[in-house]
């Protein structure tokens, strides 16, 4: 079946496609029986507008680029389904691309979607970028960019957080509170800016409560994975027997130390409480469940996506661009992992 086009409903109805396009539009000087028949005939033909058309009129291509370090984490999953749906709402496609927590794959993505003509680029910084040129050479050619999670001070653009060392300090405070005096913390290697910060806030939180600071409580993995987790928890069970709570900076490295501990006869949270990091699915479904720290990532992929989109208004009005940073509030969600706080 031959497309529909704007040439043929005029053709239909002895009029100028200009008129067409006016009276589907809603322009003033098209008479209200022209609009009626235009519209009429156009449904009955099932009449599709041209949007690439439309978008190289406007000068922009409707399309925007999402890079997130792994998908494989609920929440950046989160975050994927918040932009889609924000960026749905306003007529937006996203292109959604996986660093593998790669500098030299972060490059070239941003390079891609560059080539494809997006109109902005929300990145969460891959583990192993180092800087940030890549990124500051599109800003300076015009290319809205929105940082999220994962972010630097050395990039001028706007950015939605959490608060990383209050979130760490809230978790350790929550141990403390509920009885625990030999608390361990699980991270990885102290990159990016989150593992450093949730860290501080776990430091914080101990002297705050004048309890010592101890290097030998704090073991650092590689992956942050449940694999990880079952190795540190085996450390715990043959050296470090006084450990009565650990918070581990991820949900799954917390899941793998809470199973490996209960394998070896250690009560959950009797003998030793645990507290993990963001909130995923998983901790619902634990035995015992687990405490978190809640991270919303689909709200943080909203407001992502209405940042960028506010700064695509301005640029498309002519006026300056404003930058925002966002934070997003956190909080802990206690569960069965933990003793609960006596009121």
């Amino acid at each position: 079946m031959p497309k529909i086009t704007l040439k043929k409903i005029a053709a239909i109805l002895g009029i100028s496609p200009a008129t067409v396009s006016k009276a589907l539009k809603d322009y003033p000087d098209i008479s209200n029986d022209t609009k009626i028949k235009v519209k009429a005939l156009a449904e009955s033909l099932n009449y599709k507008p041209n949007s690439f058309a439309q978008s190289l009129r406007n000068q922009e291509s409707k399309i925007i680029g999402l890079i997130i370090p792994k998908i494989v984490h609920h929440f950046f999953s989160n975050i994927i389904n918040g932009v889609i749906d924000a960026a749905s709402n306003k007529g937006y496609l996203v292109i959604t691309l996986q660093s593998h927590e790669s500098y030299e794959q972060e490059k070239d993505q941003i390079n891609s979607l560059i080539e494809k003509n997006v109109d902005g680029i929300l990145i969460s910084l891959s583990d192993h970028t180092v800087n940030y040129k890549h990124i500051n050479a599109i800003i300076e050619k015009g290319v809205p960019v929105v940082l999220y999670d994962r972010t630097s001070k050395l990039v001028n653009c706007s950015k939605v957080i959490i608060n990383d060392r209050k979130a760490g300090y809230e978790a350790t405070k929550y141990l403390i509170e509920t009885g625990c005096r030999k608390i361990a913390h699980i991270r990885g290697p102290l990159k990016p800016q989150t593992t450093i910060d949730r860290f501080m806030g776990y430091k914080n939180a101990l002297k705050e409560h004048d309890l010592p600071y101890d290097k030998n409580l704090v073991f650092e993995t590689e992956h942050l994975s449940f694999e990880d987790g079952f190795e540190v928890a085996e450390e715990i069970a043959k050296h470090r027997h006084d450990i009565d709570g650990v918070f581990s900076t991820t949900d799954l490295l917390a899941t793998g130390v809470m199973v490996k501990l209960q394998q070896k006869g250690i009560k959950v949270p009797d003998d030793i409480s645990i507290m993990g990091f963001s909130n995923w699915f998983l901790t619902k479904i634990t035995t015992p469940t687990l405490s978190t720290i809640d991270q919303p990532g689909y709200e943080m992929g909203r407001k992502t996506f209405d940042l960028l989109y506010d700064e695509l208004c301005q640029i498309k009005n002519g006026e300056s661009v404003s930058h925002e940073v966002v934070e997003i509030a956190t909080r802990v969600v206690p569960r069965n992992s933990t003793k609960f706080i006596e009121s």
